[in-house]
């Protein structure tokens, strides 16, 4: 599963500070849960509380958690789209990543410089989403007149691909985002082929100071990029990216004691994993044995050979069934003779499809 969300903002936002934290850069614990797989690729454990759930009840000899890539994209200024700065560079990692993860700068701080002279963070989504739809217009107005003279001759996909562009072009040119434009699904489909870059998913991350951690919803920079993610119905998670990257060098028991002093529960980061794996469209199944308990990431509706055929390409191809059972009964009954006396162990066939949260056990033949 090679999805990646992409880490962007303006200079001085504290993206690169949160990709440190991410990445655990300059570690020297090998058992860290993050990896740096190049430079700008980090390696990210996906923290899932079911999973050390499972191994309490298994008592595997091994516990292994599901990961994802996040990247961190070249910083952008204005003009990015006309290939100001480092914008050519930004542009196409931005194009290979599949999801959007907007560091904005929500606190202030006048030993750090903001590369435009001030705090506000509405004015930074606007100075990158508007490059974005400056990058994804010319990509646009250079399809659609070839599209144009095709869909003349009747031909079919031409046809479908031009009504799609027709949707598309006037909310570009309004300054607005290709996701905001409702399509059905063949539509998507469409569209995912030009490759846009304001057609992927967009999650909204406020950098706050860490004083303002624990009541970081009633920032008024926060409030602010709340109220405008509601209008692309994206999600907000507020973090502290200094604070990230100290606790990320924390073993358990100091990791604790430094979220309980920030009057927290849970680091922002894991936070930010989850909710970056879920806009990927990502989600969890099982396995559980003795020998081994450990997540496996799947795309949301597949069906169960291809979730068998993660684990070995002859499960699938020689996929009978899946001996089935949700978290929620494994944590009531306990083990897995006992939800199977309870009648909780189904029997999932071809047609099956796979649920966040599914224990599996793959029944195949080659």
């Amino acid at each position: 599963m090679s999805l990646t969300a992409g880490i962007v903002g303006l200079p001085n936002v504290g993206k690169s500070t949160l990709f440190n934290a991410i990445t655990k850069a300059g570690a020297e614990a090998a058992n860290y849960p993050f990896a740096t797989i190049d430079p700008n690729v980090g390696m990210v454990e996906v923290p899932d509380k079911r999973l050390d759930r499972l191994t309490e009840l298994v008592h595997p000899k091994k516990t292994v958690p599901t990961t994802f890539e996040f990247t961190d994209i070249a910083g952008i200024v204005k003009g990015a789209s006309q290939g100001e700065g480092l914008g050519n560079q930004f542009l196409s990692h931005i194009r290979q990543v599949d999801a959007i993860c907007h560091v904005v700068r929500c606190f202030d701080d006048p030993n750090i410089t903001h590369v435009e002279g001030r705090v506000d963070p509405l004015a930074d989504i606007e100075t990158i989403n508007l490059e974005l739809v400056l990058a994804d217009l010319e990509t646009v107005n250079k399809r659609y007149d070839k599209t144009a003279k095709i869909a003349k001759t009747k031909d079919k996909q031409a046809l479908e691909e031009f009504a799609v562009l027709q949707k598309i072009k006037p909310v570009l040119e309004e300054g607005q985002s290709a996701r905001s434009v409702e399509l059905n699904e063949d539509e998507q489909k469409i569209l995912k082929s030009f490759f846009l870059l304001t057609a992927k998913p967009v999650l909204y991350v406020a950098n706050v100071a860490e004083d303002d951690v624990a009541t970081a919803n009633e920032n008024h920079y926060v409030k602010d990029v709340i109220a405008f993610a509601e209008t692309e119905h994206a999600e907000v998670i507020a973090i502290c990216a200094e604070a990230e990257e100290q606790i990320a060098e924390l073993d358990d028991e100091d990791k604790a004691e430094f979220l309980e002093a920030l009057g927290i529960e849970e680091s922002g980061l894991d936070k930010l994993i989850r909710a970056a794996y879920d806009l990927l469209g990502l989600a969890t199944y099982f396995t559980a044995g003795v020998q081994e308990v450990r997540a496996w990431t799947f795309k949301k509706g597949i069906k169960a050979p291809a979730a068998a055929g993660i684990i070995h390409s002859d499960f699938e191809r020689g996929f009978i069934r899946a001996e089935t059972i949700s978290f929620a009964d494994y944590d009531h009954y306990e083990t897995h003779q006992a939800a199977k006396e309870a009648g909780r162990v189904r029997l999932e066939g071809k047609d099956y499809v796979v649920q966040d949260g599914d224990v599996m056990l793959f029944r195949f033949n080659v």
